[in-house]
């Protein structure tokens, strides 16, 4: 498990490219048989992957979180976006198709993940962050969640959102997770951009050809910065940042956030002619 600290707005617009990187990116997220883990001191936001193959994949604890087991004192958010797979969690077996999410409460104990079929293994996302009760575990299928249509081909940002953990779906402490699928033809997300300084908030890009690219924008509103981003990568992206995308090619991103309020809602927005 990589560790993370924090860094603020003085120190990143000082940042070359290979230390936005270093800091902001999350290169590898999937490898067979493995769990890929990175511990972000913002929020303490644990992002994650993992893509079993040929045998399932336990949970294990770390030694950075000083806990018996690695859900004694975390949540955790689960949205599969690879080949069906089945999330064992103290014994119940919950299976999770491509879109599908999973939130497992704190307490849980036993967590163990495989793939229905080696070929075509499940890529499970994974997005813990630490909780101060106990909500139960649940699964929700994409058909079942919130959607809504957002978004013109005019401005080229026709989407829909889907809403998974949040105040109206499925409860949590303080996770609220989701993802947006762009139309054909559609590259921006998030734009008008905003910030919330009070959460953080992880982005993973999936669904977008090898071969494409998308430009992630972050730092304050008038200090942008960027980030070249490949399919299945993500974006740790501090409170103070904005976050927000355009892509060579249309493209699939999960979005999730930690912090102290689990409104959607909660957006300082930033006009276009403002940004700098």
């Amino acid at each position: 498990m990589q560790v993370r600290y924090a860094v603020g707005p003085n120190e990143t617009r000082r940042f070359s490219t290979d230390e936005l990187r270093e800091h902001f990116l999350i290169e590898t997220l999937f490898s067979p048989d493995t769990i890929q883990l990175c511990y972000s001191h913002f929020d303490r936001v644990i992002v994650g992957g993992v893509m079993p193959v040929s045998s399932p994949v336990a949970l294990k604890t770390y030694d950075e979180l000083k806990s018996n087991y690695f859900l004694e004192r975390r949540e955790l958010g689960i949205i599969n976006v690879g080949g069906t797979g089945i999330i064992a969690v103290d014994g119940q077996l919950y299976e999770l198709a491509k879109l599908d999410c999973l939130y497992i409460g704190r307490g849980s104990q036993e967590v163990t993940f495989s793939s229905q079929q080696a070929d075509a293994p499940a890529l499970f996302y994974l997005l813990s962050a630490p909780a101060h009760t106990t909500y139960p575990t649940r699964k929700a299928a994409q058909a079942d969640v919130f959607s809504a249509p957002m978004g013109s081909k005019e401005a080229a940002n026709e989407r829909v959102i889907y809403r998974y953990i949040h105040r109206d779906g499925i409860p949590s402490c303080q996770l609220v997770m989701g993802l947006t699928i762009l139309k054909p033809g559609s590259v921006w997300n998030t734009m008008p951009s905003h910030v919330h300084d009070r959460r953080m908030e992880a982005y993973f890009y999936f669904d977008l050809d090898p071969a494409h690219r998308i430009v992630h924008l972050m730092g304050q509103p008038t200090e942008t910065r960027h980030l070249m981003v490949a399919n299945h990568q993500a974006i740790v992206s501090p409170p103070w940042s904005i976050h927000s995308g355009c892509g060579t090619s249309n493209y699939s991103f999960i979005w999730g956030m930690a912090g102290e309020n689990m409104d959607y809602a909660d957006m300082d927005m930033i006009a276009i002619n403002d940004l700098r």
